[in-house]
Order: C-alpha cells, then sequence, then structure tokens
C-alpha cells in the first residue's frame, strides 16, 4: 500500500512500531482481564493508564518524522516537494490511501480512546489501585480498611466523592504523591491529619446522615486480664449516641455534636488536634454563643489571633472510621474471644502484652521475637506445657502474628501509638479533649466529664460475678485491678495509653 513518500524514514518508523505495539498489548491486556476478572493490579495500569500514553506519543512521533523529512527533501530540492500547503489528490493512490488510513484510524482511536478513558477512569477508582499499587506506602491503610466496617466501601466514595471537579483535584494530588514515592520522600508513618480531604458533610453524610441516626445502643465487651488464668472481664455499656426514642432526632446523646441546629467550633493548640483549649458553642436557633476556654493549655494571643477556627464534624471523632490501628490489649482480646489464641492457654495475654510493649524495627524481627519469646517463656516458666499443648502454643503463636501484622507496620512506623483513635477515652485523650472538667466558660459552665453523659455501665465483672443493674439505672465503674485511692480523678489515658 503506497502511502506518501515523507512518510518513508526513520523517524516515522520508530513511531508507528511504538503505536502498533502498544496498540497490540492494550488490546491483549483487555482481553486478559476479561478472560480472568481477577487478575494483576499492575495489568490495569499497564492497560488503561502506561500503554495508551505510549499509543499516543507513537501516533504523534510519525507525523513529527514526516515533517522533518519534507524539510530534508526541500533542502535537498526534491521534485515532489513543493512550496506552499501540500496538495491531497484522491486521484493518486499514496493520498488516497493515506486519507483512508487516517479517517478510519481516527475513527478506530476515537472509539477506543472512548473506551479506554472509561475504562482509565473505573481503575484509578477502584480499591485495588488505592490500596495496592504502592504496596509500601500504602499497606497499613488497605489491611486495616479490609479490617475495617467500611471494607465494602470503595476508598473514592470517602476520599473523593462523587462528581469530576474533585475527582479531578484528588488525581493532581496523587501527581504530587507519585512523585514523593517515587523519590522516597514521605513522612514514615504519614502525617495526619490530611487537610485536603472533602468534608465529611459531603462524604460520610451519604450513607450516614443525622437525621436518621440511631437512638441508644447496647455494647458487650469482653477483656481479659495478664494473670495465669487470662481472668475474663465482661463490661456491657449503654451507649448514648442519640435519645432515648429516635422520633426525638439529635436532641441529646453523643451525636448531638452534629445536630443541624447547633454548631460547634474549636481551636487546637497543635495541627494534630490532640489538645483543643478553645471551644465555642453556637445555638443555631436562639443565637446563643457560649465559649469554653482550658486556661492551662490555652495559647498565646499572638497565636490565638493567626489560628482558625475549625467547625465540629464526623472526622474530629470518628478519625479512623477504616484506618484504626487497635492496641494490644485489644486486638489480643479480639483473638482470644475469637478462638485464634486460646484463651485457657496460661499467661497467654501477659506473654503478648510484654511482646508488644515495645515497638519493633522490622516485621520479620516482631516474628521471630514472638516464636522464641513464647517458648522460652513456656520452657523456663512452665516446661509442661510445651509438652502436652505444643499445638496451642503454636497456634497462640500464630494468631500473636496475625494480629500484630494487621494492627502494626514497622516498616511505615505504623501503629496504634502513632494514629490515635479518638473514639473514647481509654488509651487515648479522645472525648477528654474537651470533657475534662477544664473547659469553662465566663458564667462558670463546665464540659463535663462525667462518664454517664455518654454511656451508662449496666453489667460488669468476672463472668458468674457480675454486678447487674436495669438499663434505666447505672453501676459506678469497678477497675478489674485493684488501684491507689484517688485513681477516679485521673483521665483513664494517663495510664492505659503507657501499659503495653
Amino acid at each position: 500500500m503506497k502511502l506518501p513518500k515523507s512518510y518513508y524514514n526513520l523517524i516515522s518508523f520508530v513511531g508507528t512500531v511504538i503505536a502498533g505495539i502498544s496498540l497490540f498489548l492494550i488490546i491483549f491486556f483487555t482481553i486478559v482481564g476479561i478472560i480472568y476478572h481477577e487478575t494483576s493490579t499492575y495489568l490495569g495500569l499497564f492497560a488503561y493508564i502506561i500503554l495508551p500514553g505510549f499509543l499516543i506519543l507513537g501516533l504523534i512521533i510519525i507525523p513529527i518524522g514526516m515533517l522533518i523529512e519534507r524539510r530534508r527533501a526541500k533542502k535537498r530540492e526534491l521534485k515532489y516537494v513543493k512550496k506552499g500547503w501540500p496538495v491531497i489528490d484522491l486521484n493518486v493512490d499514496r493520498y488516497r490511501n493515506a486519507v483512508l488510513i487516517f479517517g478510519v484510524g481516527t475513527i478506530f482511536l476515537l472509539v477506543l480512546s472512548a473506551i479506554g478513558s472509561y475504562e482509565a477512569f473505573h481503575y484509578t477508582e477502584s480499591t485495588e489501585f488505592c490500596g495496592t499499587l504502592c504496596h509500601k506506602v500504602m499497606e497499613p491503610e488497605y489491611v486495616a480498611y479490609q479490617n475495617s466496617p467500611h471494607a465494602r466501601v470503595a476508598c473514592v466514595d470517602c476520599h473523593v466523592g462523587s462528581g469530576a471537579d474533585w475527582y479531578v483535584r484528588s488525581k493532581l494530588s496523587g501527581l504530587r504523591q507519585v512523585y514523593a514515592v517515587l523519590t522516597d520522600n514521605y513522612n514514615k508513618p504519614i502525617e495526619t491529619p490530611i487537610h485536603d480531604l472533602r468534608p465529611a458533610r459531603e462524604t460520610c453524610e451519604e450513607c450516614h446522615w443525622p437525621e436518621k441516626f440511631y437512638s441508644r445502643q447496647l455494647m458487650q465487651e469482653k477483656h481479659f486480664l495478664t494473670d495465669s488464668l487470662n481472668t475474663q472481664w465482661n463490661i456491657d455499656l449503654q451507649m448514648k449516641i442519640g435519645p432515648k426514642h429516635s422520633a426525638l432526632g439529635l436532641a441529646e446523646g453523643i451525636h448531638w455534636h452534629v445536630n443541624p441546629d447547633v454548631k460547634i467550633e474549636y481551636i487546637p493548640k497543635r495541627d494534630n488536634r490532640k489538645v483543643i483549649p478553645w471551644v465555642k458553642y453556637t445555638n443555631l436557633k436562639t443565637g446563643e454563643v457560649t465559649l469554653y476556654i482550658d486556661e492551662e493549655n490555652m495559647l498565646s494571643e499572638k497565636k490565638m489571633a493567626k489560628a482558625v477556627e475549625r467547625e465540629m464534624d464526623c472526622m474530629d471523632c470518628h478519625n479512623r472510621p477504616s484506618h484504626h490501628y487497635y492496641t494490644p490489649q485489644e486486638f489480643i482480646d479480639h483473638a482470644m474471644i475469637a478462638g485464634d489464641i486460646p484463651n485457657d492457654l496460661p499467661y497467654i495475654k501477659k506473654i503478648a502484652m510484654d511482646l508488644f510493649k515495645d515497638p519493633y524495627e522490622s516485621k520479620d524481627t516482631a516474628i521471630y521475637t514472638i516464636k522464641t519469646y513464647t517458648k522460652e517463656f513456656y520452657a523456663e516458666k512452665m516446661p509442661e506445657i510445651l509438652e502436652t499443648r505444643a499445638d496451642d502454643v503454636e497456634k497462640a503463636i500464630e494468631g500473636m502474628i496475625n494480629a500484630f501484622s494487621e494492627n502494626i507496620f514497622p516498616e511505615m512506623g505504623v501503629s496504634w501509638d502513632e494514629y490515635e483513635n479518638h473514639i473514647g477515652h481509654k488509651t487515648y485523650n479522645g472525648c477528654f479533649r474537651c470533657h475534662d472538667d477544664n473547659h469553662k466558660s465566663e458564667d462558670g459552665k463546665i464540659i463535663s466529664k462525667d462518664c454517664n453523659v455518654c454511656h451508662t455501665i449496666i453489667l460488669q465483672g468476672k463472668p458468674g460475678e457480675e454486678q447487674v443493674t436495669s438499663i434505666k439505672e447505672a453501676l459506678d465503674f469497678m477497675h478489674p485491678v485493684e488501684l491507689e485511692e484517688g485513681w477516679e480523678e485521673d483521665l483513664c489515658s494517663e495510664c492505659h495509653r503507657y501499659l503495653y
């Protein structure tokens, strides 16, 4: 098939080869993806993003080569090169063939581009793309996400939301992140909070909108002590997440903080929002405004003048909704309840707490230490356990390794200690960032730290020996371990943060 003479040059030939090979690979990878739906994450990256780029590059190189060849021909003063615009005569075979190839090729390329663009969009919106493409960086987030209540919710539903504008923003931000990964120039762990996320009211409230929040709920917890019997301790809480009846809306309860008729604003002492010295309450119906200030942690006048008030939303409490890294106390309790770690194996809870007291340099080091320390503990203290219950010891070791692998990631510096969860107040200050009896208004009002404001205890104690009361009553909290007098006045986090 004859084509214009200017096409016959090395540069255009190279462009044709690049475009041809890219097109073949795109079609090949697409077919593979259709036949084998569950395939490598990188196949989609090549098929829908990288190879189309090479295809377009090859198609651009072809006319560039033709232009260069025409200029060379002019210099050589060849007869087929004329001054002015080139003449396309469809009566000439080579021009007719070129127009035919260009026309059919353009239509084919437009159709392919439409399909490819959709697939590229779909792929870059996928959970696989978000979680596994940059494996080392995103492994902690991806693993925690898979074990979260939102494991069936796509990453982009929370991080991007609907609409083209936020999609474009996220991809532009992604370019900077890709550069950071390629140059190994990123924080370990990644710093939080992330400031360029879409407001929670535009994402979280697509499913969890305030008008449909639940009323009060029952929470049942089981814990194990670090004695020889791994003594179980049960506690049942009535959580006042809403009012007594859902028809009352957000008139009271924990979710009152996002009541549409109320506006809560605050100024944190630092960017991490762990200390909040200034809180402003506004009743949008009456116009009532109350300022609560913690004088002990208050910012200077100069810093207050520059500070920006943040309006409280879901993320101020639910800051780890899909990427929650449990504390050793929590993930070992969960494994013991699930049976992954035999809860009747003597001292196994103590062994686990000893193992996770200090951080590890790598996952391999942690695995080795878990295996050796557990076996050495029983060999020295209770050798009969290794003889009679060797299988249970191996099961416990495997359970501890699995629990560790889902919550602690040494290579990225990620753990429960780095990423605080603001729900509750046991290990972290959480609720006590404001509810500490230290935030006071000018007229003497305080933000109370009374536990019964948010929940009431209706059962607590060892199995078969529990204290129980009516759901309309509340028990005084009884600590599982006897403590010195005055502990009730301290924040839970003052001890529990440093027990691991």
